[in-house]
């Protein structure tokens, strides 16, 4: 038995040296985790609430790279409770099923509740997420979930109306660089300056794609410092794969391209995406956001085409839909650009939270 314990703990060593730079640095507890201070910093309501183990029913909400899962893997260090992590990519009604069952049994015979983190919540259906709610209603499981999505349209109604919503944001260049610079630590490595800068301003607020990005950065650079050059060139190899993450930096590019008012980009990165069978939909949200958010009243039709590519998705379907989708990518891409009202109502929602 201890042969058997000694080969474990050795087997989990090279693992976790053989880890990814991100899951190596993923904060322990909740004064490790950089931003979002809104919520975990001195005195936040979130804070409180898990450092008290009473968190109820909660969505996290927010770009990806902000924190939602470490956040949740804080939790399920300090929480008494019994911590089950699912992903909604992967598990299905009948283990929701199985996690109800084990903890009844354990509220049972120890007294001792469950929490339920469920990873991108929103790839549940209406009837996977309707599994859910006799169980949260009873207060027989906490749910945590975690989305990318607006939880307005995409967890149901009733759902949402049991749960806590907690937003949050994306990353500050501080919070990157901060980031960025653990990762250099951790590995023993420089950077010259101006790689640091590329690395945060790349990463657009996801800590994930800036340390997945300095990883192969620090790979090119071997013992050298890194340089610009190499997070270019990391940038640049990190997008012609597909992963979870980097199904964000496609986006991530897809809407700067578009942005900057460059129609052929936008089909390349569009192209790009319909090849790895992203979900039509997905885009097609993204195009009417990007209508009002960076085209808005400087073409007030642009969300009407948006909004017609996004109709054709839903009634049409791929391949034929992709054709919609590639008009509304030229026409977004090739029209005025204005953030006015984005940035006249953020500037109204400030004053608000600021209050009289």
């Amino acid at each position: 038995m201890a042969e058997d314990d000694l080969f474990s703990g050795a087997a989990a060593e090279r693992l976790s040296a053989r880890a990814p730079l991100a899951a190596r640095l993923r904060p322990r507890t909740l004064d490790e985790i950089v931003g979002q201070r809104h919520l975990v910093g001195p005195g936040a309501p979130l804070r409180a609430l898990v450092e008290a183990d009473r968190l109820t029913s909660a969505i996290l909400w927010g770009p990806p790279g902000t924190g939602k899962t470490t956040l949740a893997n804080v939790i399920a260090r300090v929480t008494a409770k019994q911590f089950v992590s699912l992903s909604a990519v992967t598990a299905g009604v009948k283990d929701v099923r199985e996690v109800t069952e084990s903890a009844r049994v354990l509220l049972g015979e120890q007294g001792r509740g469950t929490i339920l983190f469920l990873d991108e919540v929103h790839r549940f259906n209406k009837a996977q997420q309707d599994a859910l709610l006799p169980s949260v209603e009873e207060g027989l499981l906490v749910l945590i979930g975690a989305t990318t999505e607006n939880p307005f349209f995409e967890v149901n109604a009733p759902l949402l109306s049991r749960s806590t919503l907690w937003r949050l944001e994306p990353l500050t260049s501080e919070d990157l660089e901060a980031i960025v610079r653990r990762g250099l630590e951790a590995d023993e490595a420089v950077a010259e300056p101006d790689a640091v800068d590329a690395l945060v301003g790349l990463a657009d607020g996801d800590a994930r794609a800036a340390l997945g990005t300095l990883e192969i950065a620090l790979s090119l650079a071997g013992p050298r410092a890194v340089t610009r050059e190499n997070v270019e060139q990391a940038r640049a190899t990190r997008l012609h794969h597909y992963g979870e993450s980097e199904h964000y930096d496609q986006v991530s590019a897809f809407i700067k391209s578009i942005r900057g008012s460059d129609p052929d980009a936008g089909l390349y990165w569009l192209a790009r995406m319909l090849e790895a069978v992203e979900d039509a939909r997905f885009i097609a949200r993204r195009l009417v956001i990007l209508a009002s958010e960076d085209v808005g009243l400087a073409e007030p039709m642009a969300l009407v085409v948006a909004d017609a590519a996004a109709r054709a998705v839903e009634f049409v379907g791929l391949p034929e839909a992709q054709l919609n989708l590639a008009e509304a990518v030229v026409y977004l891409a090739t029209a005025p650009k204005s953030n006015r009202v984005t940035a006249a109502l953020g500037r109204a929602q400030e004053d608000v939270r600021q209050g009289p």
